[in-house]
Formats: structure tokens, C-alpha cells, sequence
């Protein structure tokens, strides 16, 4: 079978996949980078948000790290790479500022939280304790490894949240901590939607949509 041959069926199978998926996707909850200057930390996680059914990524990249078009970015071989292709299905948004990325996310509806541990003068809470169906439209803030979230991003935020973790080291990589706590949301926010068609338990579906892909399912 030649390329021009094989091209409409894997057209047919990502559509197949795209419609199958789409049920499954989490609304209104965002994944926020703020100040990424590693892009194979960036194609980690932009990895688990496609894996975990995250709607999108915004980045706040100050020192212009990335470039403004994100078409250039998804043909770098280290973002593609580490993403393992996702960098291609998910949504990305570029800001120059907190402050914008706040503003954006404040004007279109969206309450903030941040991953962070022993914030003073700040809700703080277990990962496992925060009930994340609450907001309706959530966006979910990761700070760099070295430096964690800015200041100023805890200070806007409703509250943080940190993995509860029982060694001698109180950290994990970005990759690995961007997957645990979306996990988490993700579960939480796919199990409320299967049941209600909007917020606030209102509009109670008949039949409870299924929250997970049957094991089965011809991927």
C-alpha cells in the first residue's frame, strides 16, 4: 500500500479516536506554566495534560523563552519528542505577564490555584482534600523546579495545593508533579460532568456518562 493510500485511513483512525475521546475531555480546566524555561519540561506536561483529558495549556514566559508562534514550537524535536506527539492535539497560549495570564483567565470566568507547599498567609491544602468540582471553570497553576510559583501567582490564587509526600526529599519534578495533580483533578472533574450537565448540580443527566474508556476500546 502506498503513502497517498495509507494517508485516508489514518485520517479515518484519528477521527474515530478524536470522536471517541471527546466525551471524556475535561471543560473549562486549563493547565497554567508559569515561567517554563526547560522545553523538555514543557513537552512532559503537555503530554499529561492530552493523556489525562485536559482542555489546555497556558504559558507565562516572560523572558520570551518560546516563540509567539506556536506552530515554530511544535516542530522543535524536544517539545515533539517528550510529548510524544500530544503537542500537536493540544491548544497552547502564550502570555507575556501574570498579570496578563490572570486578567485573561479572570475576564473569561476562571478561578486560579497553584501547586505549591508551606505558603504562609495562604489556604493551603492536601491535594486529596480539595474538592476541584467546585469551580466551574478552573485553571491549575505549576511553577519552575527551581523556583516554584511566583509571589504574586499565590497572592491571586484561591488556594494552594501540595502533594503530600512522606521522604526525606519534599519535591518531585515537574513532570511528575503535573501528572499527580491532574490525575486528581481530572478524576474528580470527569466523574462531576458524567453526572450533571452544569454547575452547581444542576441539570442531573438520566444516565450517569461513563468516566473512563472501556479497556476494550479499539485504539
Amino acid at each position: 500500500m502506498t503513502d497517498d493510500e495509507k494517508k485516508p485511513l489514518k485520517q479515518a483512525r484519528i477521527r474515530k479516536r478524536a470522536d471517541a475521546i471527546k466525551p471524556f475531555r475535561c471543560k473549562h480546566t486549563i493547565a497554567v506554566l508559569e515561567c517554563p524555561r526547560d522545553t523538555i519540561n514543557l513537552g512532559t506536561v503537555i503530554r499529561n495534560v492530552d493523556a489525562l483529558g485536559v482542555e489546555k495549556v497556558y504559558v507565562v514566559d516572560p523572558e520570551n523563552h518560546l516563540p509567539d508562534d506556536w506552530e515554530e514550537l511544535r516542530s522543535r524535536r524536544a517539545v515533539h519528542k517528550t510529548s510524544a506527539s500530544a503537542v500537536k492535539w493540544i491548544f497552547v497560549k502564550r502570555f507575556d505577564s501574570t498579570s496578563d495570564c490572570y486578567a485573561h483567565l479572570k475576564q473569561n470566568g476562571y478561578r486560579s490555584v497553584v501547586t505549591s507547599p508551606h505558603q504562609k498567609n495562604k489556604k493551603s491544602l492536601y491535594l486529596d482534600e480539595v474538592d476541584f468540582t467546585q469551580y466551574s471553570k478552573l485553571a491549575i497553576w505549576f511553577g519552575t523546579e527551581g523556583s516554584g510559583i511566583t509571589e504574586e501567582a499565590v497572592a491571586k490564587a484561591e488556594l494552594c495545593v501540595a502533594i503530600p509526600m512522606f521522604g526525606m526529599i519534599e519535591s518531585l519534578n515537574l513532570g511528575t508533579s503535573s501528572g499527580i495533580v491532574l490525575y486528581e483533578v481530572t478524576k474528580q472533574r470527569r466523574t462531576y460532568q458524567s453526572r450533571f450537565k452544569r454547575k452547581n448540580n444542576q441539570g442531573r443527566r438520566q444516565t450517569p456518562m461513563p468516566t473512563v474508556m472501556p479497556m476494550t476500546e479499539d485504539r
